[in-house]
């Protein structure tokens, strides 16, 4: 039997290629494991079947940018374990995986999750309708298939995704019906003081200005400070209406409605886990506590990219690094005094590469009413669990997410709490007048990702054969 790899990898996104290139570099065993079918991530999802043409020029320089780390951890004798679901993590580090019909498991003693972001769970009345997606999910079809919807779009959030979605949308021939902006008009004045220190990476900030003057230019209704949405529809989406802060509802027909409210870190794996998680206000969001080499409050655990906390492509590539010379540094590979002198580089780029982030997070901050939604909104659109169930359970005992879980099965669904968890939280910590970070999220228990009792037997027959 040949030696299990000294390093398990999850996620083949800027953070985990990064990672296992730099790994292999200093000839450490290298497994990495993707949902997948290819490398890339979701931001440089299909990099390594796009060609120069259309839909590549449309992405940009910054997605085409993906194709030379691809290229060279393809050729760095990495294993690479794609289209592979993992369902299950348990000390040691031993990861249970399922590719096609087959399951097996991968055992190392270091564990890297760079598994990334999702995005912010964006609950309001009609969200469910067909008709309505997320810009991350609109994305994921683009990069995918280059599918463009055939009518005109509206695109309802804030935060840098939504501009660079619609200007990619219109140089492939796509339609914009509108933009709801939702970011309140507040936001501009208390992200301001971040402004000088976020003028170090004035590159980004070019690029998202430039992204709404090219939406500005086509004309299309730009409309401001826009404070509840609601969709509408018998079978699928056909009207949408809005609600600018202090202003009256206005209505209109639409067919396609996408939105967006940022992205918070992909915490599942760390919270299933154990780990300790710290709540951080700037993002609104909870992350797990790290040393300086990226790893958890769990021996031999590491999280790099988004996963510990939101900073864009470039800064996950050097949190990938920078987590990679530790752990080759924790493997003997280095000395302490080397693995310093490695990253001290790629530090100095991160601080760059983070530097815009207090001034992007205050201005994009997401606004108070998607945490509250109304009382019949779906909430957990699994079970089918409205934000008045949710409060209800709380009124009789359900102190905490796990009670009103288990009163209302709300997080019980197959995302396990990832599209309603923060909204629960939220809910309870209004109700309860604390922060979300003392009222806490869902524990999250095993099986991280739907698996049939068929995998299961598979499995144990498969062990017992060793």
């Amino acid at each position: 039997m040949s030696p299990g790899p000294d390093v398990i990898i999850l996620g083949a996104g800027p953070a985990g290629m990064a990672a296992a290139t730099r790994l292999r570099d200093c000839g450490v065993a290298v497994t990495l494991i993707d949902e997948q079918p290819a490398l890339g991530g979701q931001i440089w999802r299909g990099i390594e079947t796009s060609h120069n043409g259309p839909l590549e020029n449309a992405l940009g320089k910054d997605y085409r940018a993906g194709a030379g780390p691809a290229a060279v951890l393809r050729a760095s004798g990495a294993e690479l374990r794609l289209a592979a679901q993992v369902w299950q993590i348990e000390e040691g580090w031993r990861v249970f995986v399922k590719t096609g019909d087959a399951v097996g498991m991968v055992t190392a003693p270091i564990l890297l999750l760079a598994s990334g972001a999702q995005e912010r769970p964006n609950p309001f009345p009609g969200w469910t309708l067909p008709g309505v997606v997320s810009v991350g999910g609109a994305q994921i079809m683009l990069k995918t298939s280059g599918q463009v919807p055939e009518n005109p779009v509206w695109v309802a959030g804030s935060g840098p995704l939504p501009l660079l979605y619609m200007t990619q949308l219109l140089a492939l021939g796509g339609r914009l019906a509108g933009y709801l902006d939702t970011a309140p008009r507040e936001n501009f004045s208390k992200a301001l003081p971040h402004f000088p220190a976020a003028l170090t990476g004035w590159r980004d900030l070019y690029k998202g200005a430039r992204w709404l003057w090219q939406l500005r230019r086509t004309g299309i209704p730009v409309i401001s400070d826009v404070a509840e949405i609601e969709a509408k529809g018998n079978d699928r989406l056909e009207t949408i209406a809005y609600r600018r802060r202090g202003g009256e509802w206005i209505s209109m027909p639409a067919e396609v409605l996408l939105a967006h409210e940022g992205v918070v870190p992909g915490v599942h794996f760390t919270l299933a886990l154990g780990c300790e998680h710290d709540w951080r206000d700037d993002q609104l969001c909870f992350a797990p506590r790290l040393d300086d080499w990226g790893e958890t409050s769990r021996e031999g655990l590491f999280v790099a990219g988004d996963g510990a906390g939101i900073g864009g492509a470039e800064a996950a590539r050097l949190r990938g690094e920078i987590t990679a010379i530790g752990i080759a540094r924790r493997l003997g590979k280095s000395s302490e005094s080397e693995a310093a002198r490695l990253a001290k580089s790629p530090r100095r780029e991160l601080a760059r590469a983070l530097a815009t982030r207090p001034f992007l997070d205050a201005l994009y901050r997401p606004r108070p009413e998607i945490f509250v939604p109304a009382a019949e909104t779906v909430v957990c659109r699994c079970e089918e669990v409205t934000a008045k169930q949710i409060l209800d359970a709380a009124r009789l005992g359900g102190s905490g997410p796990n009670q009103v879980k288990a009163f209302t099965r709300a997080g019980m669904g197959p995302c396990q709490g990832r599209q309603c968890g923060y909204t629960v939280s939220h809910l309870l910590a209004r109700q309860q007048d604390k922060s979300v970070g003392d009222v806490g999220f869902f524990h999250i228990r095993p099986p991280l990702k739907p698996v049939s009792l068929g995998d299961l037997a598979a499995l144990h027959v498969e062990e017992s054969a060793l």
